[in-house]
């Protein structure tokens, strides 16, 4: 018996039934995606009736959890393959999200051209790269690819925990982006879905590996800083946040700025659990906008005028480096002598900055070098008191000085720059100095954060004639296999033991030992801080070589210091 065809109303007949009864959720779409036929278990699963999705754009589905870049993806491969695969996530009627693995194909005409977009919802694959998907998916922001709000709670609890069996404290920075509304009306959710991308980067890059970073949800975003040492270091790591978020964004043919606004809240002192954190973080983040936007508030109204006090110098010092660079002066090179007993001359001139400002008058340098530090700006003030330092000095030359040197500081960043000793060639050749003009010092801590890097920077500095002494020798951990293999030629004894080397045992031990060790290394060791006569006579004792402090001079700038120095030329 011969097998019968449908014909064609019988064959669209079936078409429609397995349409209908498919148990698979199928999206037909028109030629401009918008939905002209849906089936069964579409209506189950999202719990959308027909009617209410007719004539509509599927992105109602749309969770947000997928990042621009896939839906670009997507439309790329339709048009130039005409099909498409891939993980979603959609959200039904009741708000629920679910992930499906959606295939997407186009039904084109006669002639060619896009007729319907046909789309079947599957479930998603048990295996492989759609499992490991989802994993990340349930822990992380979709779009930022950051933690999300339960990874966040579930880390924070564990920082908490933490805290309080160590006794130390947790901080907690809530961040939100100033008028990032504006951006998503006037240029679109395009835009500010790759700013938002833009802005996760470089919190990320803005803080530690072992510091938590998320988002939770819109423009707000969560930095954990677990361990802390002390509440104003978080006014620090804010601050470079602040600088890096601030800066400019090139998002397609846009120029966008998005400065934060970031609240601050502190465990213990500001909540014992990690509600109360975050919802303290948010109170003190409203403060920062109503403050004027773009600025750091802590809950604590004492941390928060610490805070400020900070942030008013750094901006303040900024200021003044970048003027002193034009030749402005509220920064100025300050000179004290370093005075060798073996002849009782002065051989080294160590160069110190000091900072005048024109309204709050001289700031002490403990107050702005630990803030110069934190922030980078060690490295341009360091740069600058070189420059200056080796520009003094031609002028002592020219005014019949002769046989000091000047001593600078070299900071943990001018030492890691590759380029130092070439710049060093050029300040030299410059001021038309000889390298055994120079002394450049190291603190002990600086040397040892690279030791083999360290030691082939210097090694070239040494190499040309110059000078070089450790400072702040024994308050760090550095490593006697390590020191023999610095090219250096002196040690520095740090003032915390010189002060008390009179009357505490044990740092007349310490002073005693580090000469020994010095001098058993072939190197000259000198002390700072020597303000008294009893001080240089015990020092002096101990075979000390060269003695820096108020007993012989305070620093003085350069046109103060000079008849100090030849007067001090001629008495010899």
């Amino acid at each position: 018996m011969p097998l019968s065809v449908l014909d064609q109303g019988q064959r669209l007949a079936v078409l429609d039934e397995i349409f209908a009864k498919t148990a698979e959720p199928l999206i037909i779409t028109d030629r401009n995606n918008l939905i002209v036929a849906v089936n069964h278990a579409f209506m189950r699963i999202t719990g959308y009736r027909e009617g209410e999705v007719l004539g509509r754009d599927p992105k109602i589905l749309a969770s947000g959890k997928l990042d621009s870049e896939t839906y670009r993806a997507m439309w790329q491969s339709l048009v130039r393959r005409g099909e498409w695969q891939g993980e979603i996530w959609d959200r039904a009627k009741s708000g629920t999200t679910f992930p499906r693995w959606a295939r997407i194909s186009v039904l084109r005409n006669a002639e060619g051209g896009v007729e319907n977009y046909v789309c079947i919802l599957g479930d998603m694959p048990e295996h492989g790269e759609g499992v490991a998907r989802i994993a990340f998916l349930a822990q992380h922001d979709s779009l930022t690819k950051l933690l999300n709000r339960a990874a966040l709670d579930a880390q924070l609890h564990l920082a908490v925990s933490r805290a309080s069996r160590l006794a130390s404290q947790v901080a907690v920075l809530l961040i939100d982006l100033d008028r990032f509304k504006n951006i998503n009306d006037t240029l679109g959710h395009d835009v500010g879905d790759r700013l938002l991308e833009a802005v996760a980067a470089r919190l990320t890059e803005s803080v530690r590996a072992s510091d938590i970073v998320a988002r939770l949800g819109g423009d707000e975003f969560v930095v954990v800083l677990p361990d802390i040492e002390n509440a104003l270091s978080v006014a620090g790591i804010a601050s470079k946040i602040k600088r890096n978020l601030e800066d400019i964004y090139l998002v397609g043919n846009h120029s966008l700025y998005a400065t934060p606004s970031m609240g601050v809240a502190l465990y213990p002192m500001d909540g014992a659990d990690p509600d109360a954190l975050l919802k303290n973080a948010d109170t003190a983040m409203y403060h920062a906008k109503s403050a004027g936007r773009n600025t750091l508030q802590f809950f604590s109204a004492a941390m928060n005028a610490a805070a400020e006090e900070r942030s008013r110098i750094e901006t303040g010092m900024r200021a003044a480096i970048e003027t002193a660079n034009l030749g402005g002066s509220e920064f100025q090179v300050y000179f004290q002598p370093q005075i060798h007993l073996r002849n009782h001359s002065i051989v080294s001139l160590e160069a110190l900055a000091r900072w005048t400002h024109p309204e709050w008058g001289p700031v002490p340098t403990s107050q702005f070098i630990p803030i110069a530090e934190e922030t980078g700006l060690i490295q341009p003030l360091g740069d600058w008191v070189f420059w200056e330092a080796c520009r003094q000095l031609r002028y002592f030359r020219d005014s019949g000085l002769r046989g000091v040197r000047v001593a600078v500081n070299l900071s943990a960043q001018q030492l890691r720059y590759e380029g130092l000793p070439a710049v060093v060639r050029g300040a030299l050749a410059c001021y038309d100095l000889a390298p055994s003009d120079l002394e450049l010092e190291v603190t002990e801590a600086t040397a040892m954060q690279n030791p083999a890097a360290t030691i082939s920077i210097l090694g070239q500095l040494s190499d040309m004639g110059i000078v070089l002494s450790m400072d702040n020798f024994g308050t760090g951990y550095s490593s006697l296999s390590y020191l023999k293999h610095l090219p250096i030629h002196r040690l520095k004894l740090d003032r915390s033991f010189v002060k008390n080397v009179e009357t505490d045992k044990e740092d007349s031990a310490i002073c005693a030992a580090t000469i020994a060790l010095s001098h058993a290394l072939g190197l000259e060791i000198s002390a700072e801080g020597v303000e008294t006569e009893g001080q240089r006579r015990h020092l002096t004792d101990l075979g000390c070589d060269i003695l820096q402090g108020f007993f012989y001079s305070r620093p003085m700038p350069a046109g103060e210091l000079l008849p100090y120095l030849l007067s001090f030329q001629l008495g010899q």
